[in-house]
């Protein structure tokens, strides 16, 4: 996490003085952005360089379903499953994935390619049923675009 400090810093001649505590969704976004999750040494460096409690990070890390505290696979498959994407086929797109992959919600194929899981909201119920990869939308999925979508993942 040190080589992350200049940007920190940069970040940090944006606030008053005395609100760098502020950061801290910003620095632990960053932290996952480069290393995949949020390790106990990242936790422990945002202390110090930071000058926050523990547990105030451990509350941030608890509350934001994003952000992750170990590994996942290098394809995040997210299923939106509130009612307008259940409505839509997001129980048959959930069914397809479990049944492809071999994995359930939360999981992790052991070749370390997938993680599935399930979110309460993608807020794009217009476009249902939505999932989400890594950080792109794929809409209005049929079973024969999820089969498209899945081969292209390398």
């Amino acid at each position: 996490m040190k080589h992350l400090i200049p940007e920190f810093e940069h970040l940090k001649k944006r606030l008053p003085p005395g609100h760098d505590a502020t950061l801290l969704v910003p620095c632990l976004r960053r932290v996952q952005e480069d290393r995949g999750f949020i390790a106990d040494s990242d936790i422990d460096g945002l202390v110090e360089y930071l000058g926050v409690p523990r547990i105030q990070i451990e509350e941030v890390l608890s509350f934001y379903g994003m952000l992750r505290r170990a590994p996942i696979g290098r394809w995040h498959l997210q299923v939106c499953h509130n009612v307008s994407c259940s409505m839509r086929g997001a129980e048959r797109l959930l069914d397809d994935l479990t049944g492809r992959l071999g994995i359930q919600p939360g999981e992790t194929t052991p070749d370390r390619r997938f993680t599935l899981s399930t979110v309460e909201c993608l807020g794009s119920c217009g476009t249902a049923p939505v999932l989400m990869v890594n950080e792109a939308y794929h809409e209005n999925l049929s079973a024969a675009d999820l089969d498209a979508l899945l081969e292209r993942l390398d």
